[in-house]
């Protein structure tokens, strides 16, 4: 150390003597507690302490810097730091969400550094608008650390439903969704998971409620999930949540333990009667081709029947008109040959005996019995036939 630095004056602590030593009449820690005293306990002076602060930082600033100018400094920075404090980022898929006095001003949705207004005059909310978020309705999910596997539990209260047949289902439902506006999903609706789950819930009951209990657990799980989907995004937008649901999945539809058995039997009783009712529309099928056919045939032979009657009708009167034109021309004529050809037709057939009144002789004239050179079985055929013997005077 040379000379001319101990001519200098030495700076003063701001917290001790020169030397170093202790003084019993200054406190060692600069906000007026004594080390080991009762005096650190109680709460110290305001104006001391500024006024402490001051000759500190006119001991450590250059001797041409006042301690009013130390405070602008201060000031300034701390100025600067609150006005820093202003910046943010927004990630890739997130939105930024501005308030002003607690109410909402813009969104900045670019992605990024950007600036608002240092707090309590603004303040951002980073929302993440792109994550897939997934919500379970009727079952709880928890994973292992690795998140590889997962364990399901039931929720009772929130997966039996009462069908539209009066049955109940045990139903476990998958929610997908995602943010598409996050100042609504912020500000329009209080606790938006436990919101989206009422939402749901009453979506499904609805549906199900409206389904009969066969469907839910076979082949109407698709008609049901897309009709859920849609009621729980009705809803959402009547509320304006800023949501949006991207799908619906129902992992299990089952019927509740309590009534499998009776569940069993009824199906059984179902599987009876269709197997009935198949029987009867084959036995169907096979007997009316058939009695349609038989009536078609019936039918026609009816209408061949009224056909011939009207042409043999027709004939006969045809025949009556004519012979009456005959007769008009020569009664005696026709009557003699209507009664020649309705005796040929009354005796064609009889065993005849002809007596002839004008004979000198007396006796039956001997007649030549041609019938009786006609084979005997035909002889005996026209004898049965006829019945009847005819006598010719």
């Amino acid at each position: 150390m040379s000379e001319n630095d101990h001519d200098k004056p030495r700076r003063k602590n701001p917290w001790g003597d020169q030397n170093g030593g202790r003084r019993e009449d200054r406190p060692q820690n600069p906000w007026g507690g004594r080390p080991g005293g009762s005096g650190g306990n109680e709460p110290p002076d305001l104006d001391e302490l500024l006024r402490r602060t001051q000759d500190g930082l006119r001991d450590i600033l250059p001797g041409n810097i006042s301690g009013g100018t130390a405070f602008g400094l201060l000031a300034l920075a701390l100025l600067l730091l609150w006005l820093a404090s202003g910046f943010y980022i927004v990630n890739p898929g997130e939105h930024g969400v501005i308030q002003r006095f607690g109410a909402w001003s813009r969104t900045q949705t670019a992605e990024g550094l950007d600036y608002h207004l240092p707090a309590p005059i603004e303040k951002v909310t980073t929302v993440n608008v792109s994550a897939l978020r997934r919500m379970n309705i009727g079952f709880n999910e928890s994973f292992t650390r690795d998140g590889r596997s997962s364990q399901k539990s039931d929720v009772p209260e929130e997966s039996l439903m009462l069908t539209s047949d009066r049955n109940i289902v045990d139903l476990n439902m998958v929610i997908q969704w995602d943010i598409k506006s996050a100042e609504q999903f912020l500000f329009e609706i209080e606790d938006q998971d436990n919101t989206i789950k009422k939402v749901a819930e009453s979506a499904i009951r609805e549906v199900v409620g409206q389904t009969d209990m066969f469907p839910v657990i076979t082949t109407g799980r698709a008609l049901i999930a897309s009709k859920v989907k849609d009621i729980i995004q009705k809803n959402l937008d009547e509320y304006n949540s800023g949501v949006n649901i991207k799908q619906v999945l129902i992992q299990k539809a089952e019927v509740h333990p309590d009534v499998q058995g009776a569940f069993q039997d009824v199906q059984s009783a179902k599987q009876d009667a269709e197997d009935t009712q198949n029987k009867a529309r084959a036995e169907r099928e096979d007997i009316l081709p058939k009695a349609r056919g038989q009536a078609i045939k019936i039918v026609q032979e009816a209408e061949a029947y009224k056909q011939s009657q009207i042409a043999k009708a027709q004939g006969d009167a045809d025949r009556f008109a004519a012979v009456y034109a005959a007769y008009q021309n020569g009664k005696d004529v026709t009557k003699e040959r209507i009664f020649i050809e309705t005796m040929e037709d009354i005796l064609s057939n009889a065993q005849k005996i002809i007596l002839d009144d004008k004979s000198g002789k007396q006796g039956v004239v001997p007649y030549l019995p041609l019938d009786e050179l006609k084979p005997k079985s035909q002889s005996d055929n026209n004898v049965s036939a006829t019945g009847s013997t005819s006598i010719l005077r």
